[in-house]
């Protein structure tokens, strides 16, 4: 059995309340009186018991993550930063992986397994606004991605058509004027995608150059064999591009894989640009060219956001829906250029 609050408060000549005061970290404690009740505390090697005194307060210190794919290197890479946020307060994280699928994703809103949660982090795939309007569980809730914007519910994400057209402007300004993109989809959820779209659609318009659906084939997943097999039809016709933006890494990898065992120089023959900054596309060959959202501050700020809406259910603050633009960075690298240049700034974020 470890020391207890009585342990320490015998030994430094206290009160169990001083002890309690010091390791709250309450400022109503002498400074005499708090060194003696440190010293103490640093003898028995005391270790509060965040169990018990959670339960005390009503919460649990446990939160979940609920993702579609855990195996997707961006989830894992946001993951590692939501762990160490909550950690710092203290939390534990549990994961749920969704796969997207519709009544695993209506599961994971109202509860994890059961599991009694003080707090949820989501990345929807196909729940929209109606199933957020419908939610009987009063678990504190924040979403990422762009399934649903201006919702009922605080939401943090990047500014994803910005980023797209950010990529694209940089092909044209390469003297690229044939430039095809890798990740469009028909499905009218995909808001991701649809607002990538638009970016890259926007670059286009405003450099005079025509949107040619033909360059934009549909795919309806975003991994690197979706991007190899759309490569390959890009490649099979008459006047292939001259670039190509993928809307994420794995497509770009998979891209650049179909580009080699063609022939293909990139980015001499064709530049390829992705999105994400996964690890995997730092030590490709070439490297890759990518969009970095700022991960860390997605992180960060959607457990604070949480922390925010728990303290708030214990009658502290119960804060305003908010939304979070979090910030983003076009980082050039080998596979549109052969003298990569530094990146440019982070792009403003409404944190």
């Amino acid at each position: 059995m470890g020391a207890s609050l009585k342990d320490v408060a015998a030994l430094a000549g206290v009160s169990v309340k001083t002890v309690s005061n010091v390791v709250s970290g309450s400022t109503y404690v002498a400074p005499p009186t708090r060194e003696k009740v440190e010293q103490a505390l640093a003898e028995l090697d005391y270790r509060p018991n965040l169990s018990a005194r959670n339960l005390r307060q009503g919460r649990t210190g446990v939160i979940a993550l609920a993702l579609p794919e855990l195996d997707a290197p961006y989830f894992a890479e946001l993951t590692r930063f939501v762990i160490d946020a909550a950690t710092e307060r203290g939390w534990t994280t549990i994961i749920e992986q969704t796969d997207g699928q519709p009544e695993r994703e209506r599961q994971a809103l109202q509860g994890i397994r059961e599991q009694r949660i003080d707090g949820l982090i989501f990345s929807p795939i196909t729940v929209g606004a109606d199933e957020l309007a419908e939610r009987t569980d009063t678990t504190a809730l924040v979403l990422l991605g762009e399934r649903v914007i201006d919702g009922p519910t605080h939401h943090v994400a990047i500014d994803n058509q910005r980023a797209a057209r950010e990529v694209t402007e940089h092909l044209i300004s390469l003297g690229h004027t044939r430039i095809a993109a890798i990740g469009r989809q028909t499905n009218p959820s995909a808001n991701t995608a649809h607002l990538r779209l638009a970016g890259y659609k926007e670059a286009l318009m405003a450099a005079g150059l025509p949107y040619d659906d033909t360059l934009a084939p549909p795919t309806d997943s975003y991994h690197r064999s979706d991007g190899a097999e759309i490569m390959a039809q890009l490649l099979a016709m008459d006047t292939p591009p001259q670039a190509v933006f993928c809307f994420n890494d794995l497509l770009a990898l998979g891209a650049q894989r179909t580009a080699h065992t063609h022939g293909l120089r990139i980015p001499q023959d064709v530049a390829i640009a992705g999105f994400d900054d996964i690890e995997d596309g730092r030590y490709s060959t070439p490297t890759l060219t990518t969009v970095a959202p700022d991960k860390a501050q997605i992180a960060r700020v959607s457990v604070q956001m949480l922390e925010q809406q728990i303290h708030g259910r214990r009658g502290i603050r119960r804060p305003d829906v908010r939304e979070v633009t979090a910030g983003h960075r076009l980082i050039i690298r080998e596979s549109t250029s052969s003298k990569p240049s530094a990146p440019r700034p982070p792009a403003p974020s409404s944190a």
